[in-house]
C-alpha cells in the first residue's frame, strides 16, 4: 500500500509540474474568465474574425484556437485527426515575435512530435524561424501546423489542402482569396485576429458589412476593458494619450476612413437590430421606396408600436430589374405581411420624388408607372439631406440614450449601409450604396417630430380646468 500511495504521490507531483508549465490549462481554468475569447471559441462558424486593439487578447484566441484543433482536443467542435493548418503573418520577422511565439507559448514540449526549421535550431525554436511543427493529437496520428508569411506571394500559397487557417493580423486579398481556396475541399476554417489599421480594405467590405448576408461570418470587436488581465491605471494612461481616430483602431479595433468619419456613430448592430417577431396589424404604418432599374431598387416596410418606436421589419432591394418584376414583388410581399391598403385595395408607399419626372424620353413617369401596376406612391417627400440626416440620427438615440428605432435582422442591405456610410468631402457623405438610407430619411421625415411629454397636471389646474368648463357650458 506505501508503494502505491508514493506512486500515486509521484504522479501527482508529476501532473502538478506540467501543469504550472502548461499555459493551454491556465487559459481554460483561470480565474479571469475572458467572455470574448470564450464566443469566438465557441462560434460554430467557419470563417471567424477578432477585430480588436492592441492587447486586447486577440491573438491569444488565434493562437489557442490552433493548438486545439491540431491537438484534437476543441472543446466545442467536432475534433479531426492528422490536422494539418497555417499559420499566417505579415512576414516571417513578425511571425517569429509573435504568432510563432503564442504557439509555442500554448503548445507543451512534450505535445511536440518534431519542429522543422527554416533557419536556427530546433532545441530553441523561439529564436528562429519555425517551417513547421508536427504535433501528437490525441485520437491518433500527428497534426501539422504550418507557418507562411505574406511576403512571399500568393503562389507560395497554392496547392496544400487544410483544414484550418489562422491569419494574425489582415492579409492582402489575394492571399486572403488563396487560403480561402486551400480550405475548401475538407470544409475547413478561416480564422483571423487582427488589428484594422488600413482602413476601409477587403475585410472591412466582406466580413464587417455582409456579415448578415454570409451564413458562415462571424464577428467580435475586443476593446482593452474587455481583456480582464489588464491593469485599469495602464488602459487610463495610454487611453489618454491617444487621438480619438487612433484611439478606436488601437482600442477598440474598429475601422477608420483615413480623413473622414462615420454619419451614423449612433448605430449599433447589438442594440437596433433586433430578431423579427409577429406584428400588430395595428402596428403596419407605411413603405418607402427609393427607386432603380439598373442600380438597385430599395423599398422597407415601416411599423410604429403603441410607444412610438418605429420598426423596419422586410426589405425588397434588388438591382437590374424593370417596374412591373418590383411592382409584383412588392404587392407579394404585401400578401405575405397582411400588409394594409387603400379603400380600393391598392398599396401605399412613398417614393422618391424625382420619380415624377419623364427622363430619357419616356413617355410616363416612375410614378405613373407604379400607379398603373396598382400601387400608389407619394413623391412629396422631404429630400434636405441635412435634415434627414438629422432626423435618422435622432431615432437612432434619443436624449434619454435610447433607441427610437429597431431594425428586423432580415433587412440586411440596410444594416450593411448603416455601417458603412461615410462622410466624404465637401461635409457631404460619400454618395455610394445609400439606396435604403435614402427611404428611410424619407420615412422619417414623413412622420411628426415628438413632442415633448405634457407634464402630470397637479389638484388645481385639473380644477381650474373644470371649472372652465362648467362655465363654457353655461355661457352656451
Amino acid at each position: 500500500m506505501r508503494e502505491i500511495v508514493e506512486k500515486l504521490c509521484r504522479i501527482e507531483a508529476e501532473l502538478e509540474r506540467r501543469r504550472s508549465g502548461d499555459a493551454l490549462a491556465l487559459y481554460n481554468t483561470g480565474e479571469k474568465k475572458h467572455e470574448k475569447q470564450l464566443a469566438f471559441h465557441k462560434s460554430g462558424k467557419r470563417n471567424r474574425w477578432v477585430f480588436g486593439g492592441n492587447r486586447s487578447g486577440k491573438t491569444e484566441c488565434g493562437a489557442v484556437e490552433c493548438v486545439y484543433m491540431a491537438r484534437g482536443i476543441h472543446p466545442y467542435r467536432q475534433n479531426r485527426m492528422d490536422v494539418c493548418g497555417w499559420v499566417v503573418s505579415l512576414s516571417q520577422q513578425v511571425q517569429r515575435d509573435v504568432a510563432q511565439k503564442k504557439i509555442l507559448h500554448y503548445l507543451r514540449r512534450d505535445w511536440i512530435e518534431d519542429i522543422v526549421m527554416l533557419s536556427g535550431r530546433k532545441d530553441a525554436p523561439e529564436h528562429g524561424i519555425i517551417d513547421f511543427i508536427r504535433v501528437k493529437n490525441v485520437l491518433g496520428g500527428v497534426s501539422v501546423i504550418g507557418f507562411k508569411s505574406c511576403d512571399q506571394g500568393r503562389e507560395k500559397f497554392q496547392g496544400a489542402s487544410l483544414d484550418f487557417v489562422w491569419f494574425d493580423e489582415e492579409p492582402p486579398e489575394d492571399v486572403y482569396a488563396e487560403c480561402r481556396m486551400r480550405v475548401l475541399d475538407r470544409k475547413g476554417d478561416i480564422f483571423g485576429t487582427m488589428t484594422p489599421l488600413k482602413g476601409l480594405t477587403f475585410v472591412y467590405n466582406e466580413i464587417f458589412l455582409n456579415r448578415r448576408q454570409d451564413p458562415e461570418v462571424w464577428y467580435e470587436f475586443m476593446e482593452w476593458s474587455d481583456n480582464p488581465y489588464l491593469d485599469e491605471g495602464e488602459v487610463d494612461s495610454l487611453t489618454a494619450s491617444m487621438d480619438e481616430r487612433t484611439l478606436q483602431s488601437r482600442r477598440y479595433g474598429r475601422f477608420a476612413s483615413e480623413g473622414a468619419g462615420l454619419v451614423y456613430p449612433e448605430f449599433d448592430e447589438q442594440i437596433h437590430v433586433i430578431e423579427p417577431f409577429p406584428l400588430p396589424k395595428e402596428w403596419q404604418d407605411n413603405i418607402s421606396i427609393d427607386p432603380g432599374l439598373n442600380n438597385p431598387l430599395s423599398a422597407h416596410w415601416y411599423a410604429v408600436d403603441f410607444d412610438d418606436n418605429v420598426y423596419v421589419v422586410y426589405e425588397h432591394y434588388e438591382a437590374g430589374r424593370d417596374i412591373d418584376y418590383h411592382a409584383d414583388a412588392i404587392k407579394e410581399i404585401c400578401r405575405k405581411l397582411d400588409w394594409h391598403a387603400d379603400s380600393r385595395g391598392r398599396v401605399c408607399a412613398l417614393i422618391d420624388s424625382a420619380a415624377k419626372q419623364r427622363t430619357l424620353g419616356a413617355v410616363k413617369s416612375v410614378v405613373e408607372l407604379f400607379y398603373e401596376r396598382g400601387i400608389l406612391v407619394n413623391p412629396d417627400v422631404e429630400k434636405d439631406l441635412f435634415s434627414g440626416i438629422a432626423r435618422v440620427k435622432s431615432y437612432l438615440k434619443r436624449d434619454n440614450g435610447l433607441p427610437n428605432i429597431y431594425i428586423f435582422n432580415t433587412c440586411v442591405n440596410l444594416i450593411r449601409e448603416l455601417k458603412g456610410y461615410y462622410w466624404g468631402s465637401g461635409d457631404a457623405p460619400r454618395k455610394a450604396d445609400d439606396h435604403s438610407l435614402d427611404e428611410m430619411r424619407y420615412y422619417l421625415m414623413s412622420r411628426p417630430k415628438n413632442a415633448p411629454a405634457m407634464p402630470e397636471k397637479n389638484a388645481i389646474q385639473k380644477d381650474k380646468e373644470r371649472l372652465a368648463r362648467m362655465l363654457r357650458r353655461r355661457r352656451g
